[in-house]
């Protein structure tokens, strides 16, 4: 916490709010503009005393309570109310909003020839456009519970396959690290701890690469799958942040012009995956029947949907 830069930040805002744009008397008497330390602690609901230590930079951390009732007294938009609470090492409110909202739907919508989804700080996947349902497999046939990246790969039914797998547990440490660094920016987020939480007590492997302390935030990644009947794609993993909550978006951008940007603007043709048949064998020559579902083949189709494994290959309903 700041007290220097929360105490000027305070002044300086107290002194620019008219006592009319707050819904109180000019008065006669006076001699500063702005509004008066007595007023402020007045329509935040706090003591005088206590607000008069805050600007004297002595006053004790305020709570998430006190900051909003103090962004409400002195009119704060929503930029200067973020700053306000950064000063406290606060996250505010709007940085921890989950909501999906129409605009980011309908951005995620018009990227008909890019994959793309959101997910949260804890890897939840929140939304997702036609060209990542297809790509990946089932997406829109999920629980919500099983729609948890982290949950799905450290303690889900082909967890052990995953975890065997050395490029997959190289995804996961940098998912692991990137959680961690969540929590750093966000220590009272009770959603993050009680993943990690969960983990620790589910996952012995979540618990060895936590153990590790690595920190890191994700950044654009290069992916290589193959599709059965695209065959090979290359393409980055790009994370794109939305100001303002604890959304992310995450496009998978191949290059222009490219063998895997026909294979993607192909993909609306495809029959979408579901979970009663979401990966089918190659059906051998002759035989006329498919050879049904396998695990392996199965874990192939989720490694593809969990973007863990490089040269995995995706299978389309026959």
């Amino acid at each position: 916490m700041d007290r220097t830069e929360l105490a000027d930040f305070l002044k300086v805002r107290r002194a620019a709010i008219r006592p009319g744009d707050v819904g109180l008397p000019e008065g006669p008497r006076r001699r500063t503009p702005g509004l008066r330390r007595q007023e402020v602690a007045q329509l935040a609901g706090i003591s005088v005393e206590y607000y008069i230590r805050l600007e004297q930079a002595r006053g004790p951390k305020p709570s998430r309570q006190v900051l909003g009732a103090l962004a409400r007294a002195l009119v704060l938009d929503r930029d200067q109310r973020a700053h306000l609470f950064h000063l406290v090492d606060e996250l505010p409110e709007s940085e921890s909003s989950r909501e999906v909202t129409p605009t980011i739907r309908n951005l995620l919508a018009g990227l008909d020839d890019f994959p793309a989804y959101a997910i949260d700080a804890c890897y939840d996947m929140l939304a997702w456009n036609a060209a990542a349902d297809r790509l990946m497999g089932y997406l829109s046939h999920l629980e919500p519970e099983d729609r948890n990246l982290l949950r799905t790969n450290f303690t889900g039914r082909y967890a052990s396959h995953l975890l065997a797998d050395p490029q997959s547990v190289a995804f996961l440490r940098d998912c692991v690290a990137d959680l961690r660094a969540s929590l750093a920016r966000s220590p009272k987020d009770v959603r993050i701890r009680a993943l990690v939480d969960e983990l620790l007590r589910s996952s012995p492997e979540f618990g060895q690469m936590w153990a590790d302390h690595r920190v890191a935030v994700r950044k654009v990644q290069r992916k290589r799958v193959v599709h059965e009947q695209f065959g090979p794609m290359e393409f980055d993993c790009q994370v794109l942040d939305v100001p303002g909550t604890a959304i992310r978006l995450v496009v998978y951008v191949p290059e222009p012009d490219s063998p895997t940007a026909a294979a993607f603007a192909s993909l609306s043709t495809l029959a979408p995956v579901t979970i009663e048949a979401p990966v089918r064998r190659r059906k051998p020559r002759g035989d006329r029947h498919h050879a049904g579902i396998s695990p392996p083949g199965l874990l192939l189709g989720r490694r593809v949907y969990l973007c863990l494994v490089s040269e995995a290959r995706i299978r389309p309903r026959s």
